[in-house]
């Protein structure tokens, strides 16, 4: 379970930009909210420590446990859905000794973890018909009991973060090619389906964003879409440099309290806003590398579930970057996604420095000097037990 490493192989790199994006994050978010400072200080503190204490654990070792995570999240998404406290219509959170804890935010670390071994598992078979099928199964009870709550954004991360893992799981490509051609002709029906029909495919909240994004020109959305357009507007005020950190300026989007929940779906406009075009493009730097370090370090893992998981980690602080900015932006309708290590939210936070434990106890474990993987017969025994 815990082993002892070399100081000198820790993945240090990797723990700078985490750092310095999520205190970047806090003074974003003390801008929007100084009131949520000390609660964001407090998770990247947690956050690190419980990093730390994930990072010195075998990977491995958790893999054996896959079915074991998998019951316990949909035994944990299934108490969202019973006991789960509604807000704007979707019950996302849980009280636990007064605090609103949000278990999909840890699921999606959960399912990551799980799908690693899972994949590993059945790595002579991936391209199989009856695996494929069989793991679309697996992985749509989660996603709906994730719809069911409901929470749309999430289920598309995940079925988006599933199909990423598949294909670096080594999934051919002529199943790849027949897969696209039955999900996307289906994706667009689907799609005309909620924007052109009174069929009751998603909730009547997630139909209005559509519209709106759709009909943004249109009188009868424009109440609904203002919120983006002053995202928009704010980042572009920010023009170079910004007008600088907690400023006070009656034209300020962020304290004219123009854009709701800006402190975490709308962070980006706080810093183009404030920060300039400077400080969003270090922003976008600085989760490029997060990606790029976690991918390297699945390129060297010691095995397939160590590649995947460091995949899964990677693709889904990209993914939700790219949501979040397209949003905040007004490239994509509102999903109410954060940005990761930047937008405020306990639970999010603690739950992507878990995943990046995972990446450094990966990048901990060392191959061979010949160039082959350190793997015990004893080891790939028990993970493909």
């Amino acid at each position: 379970m815990l082993k002892l490493y070399k100081l000198r192989d820790y993945n240090f790199r990797l723990v700078i930009l985490l750092v310095i994006t999520t205190v970047i994050g806090v003074m974003l978010v003390n801008s929007a909210d100084s009131s949520l400072r000390n609660k964001q200080i407090f998770g990247m503190f947690l956050g690190l420590f419980v990093m730390v204490v994930v990072s010195l654990i075998d990977y491995s070792w958790i893999m054996r446990f896959y079915t074991i995570i998998y019951l316990v999240n949909l035994v944990m998404l299934i108490i969202v859905i019973i006991f789960g406290v509604a807000t704007n219509g979707a019950a996302r959170w849980v009280n636990i000794g007064g605090f609103q804890f949000q278990p999909t935010e840890l699921s999606k670390i959960m399912v990551i973890v799980f799908l690693s071994a899972y994949f590993m598992r059945h790595e002579t078979d991936l391209s199989e018909w009856k695996t494929i099928f069989r793991s679309i199964i697996v992985i749509a009870v989660p996603l709906v009991l994730i719809l069911r709550q409901p929470d749309l954004k999430n289920t598309i991360t995940l079925s988006v973060i599933f199909t990423l893992l598949y294909f670096a799981a080594g999934l051919s490509y002529r199943k790849i090619g027949i897969i696209l051609a039955i999900v996307v002709p289906l994706v667009l029906g689907i799609f005309l389906l909620i924007t052109q029909t009174d069929l009751k495919i998603v909730d009547d909240y997630q139909k209005t964003r559509i519209m709106d994004f759709i009909n943004a020109e249109d009188d009868d959305y424009s109440q609904s879409s203002m919120q983006q357009d002053n995202s928009i507007m704010a980042i572009g005020s920010g023009r170079l440099t910004g007008k600088g950190l907690n400023n006070n300026q009656v034209s300020s989007a962020n304290k004219g309290n123009f854009v709701a929940e800006i402190q975490n779906d709308f962070i980006f406009a706080v810093a183009g806003e404030e920060l300039g075009f400077v400080g969003c493009v270090a922003i976008l730097i600085l989760l490029f590398l997060i990606v790029l370090e976690c991918i390297r370090t699945g390129q060297k893992a010691r095995n397939l579930s160590g590649k995947l998981v460091c995949t899964g980690i990677g693709s889904l602080v990209a993914v939700q970057s790219f949501i979040n900015i397209c949003v905040a932006t007004g490239l994509m309708p509102n999903t109410g996604t954060t940005l990761p290590f930047v937008s405020y939210g306990l639970t999010s936070l603690v739950s992507l420095y878990i995943g990046m434990g995972f990446v450094l106890n990966v990048s901990l474990q060392k191959r061979t000097d010949n160039g082959g993987i350190l793997l015990s017969e004893e080891e790939i025994r028990k993970l493909k037990a």
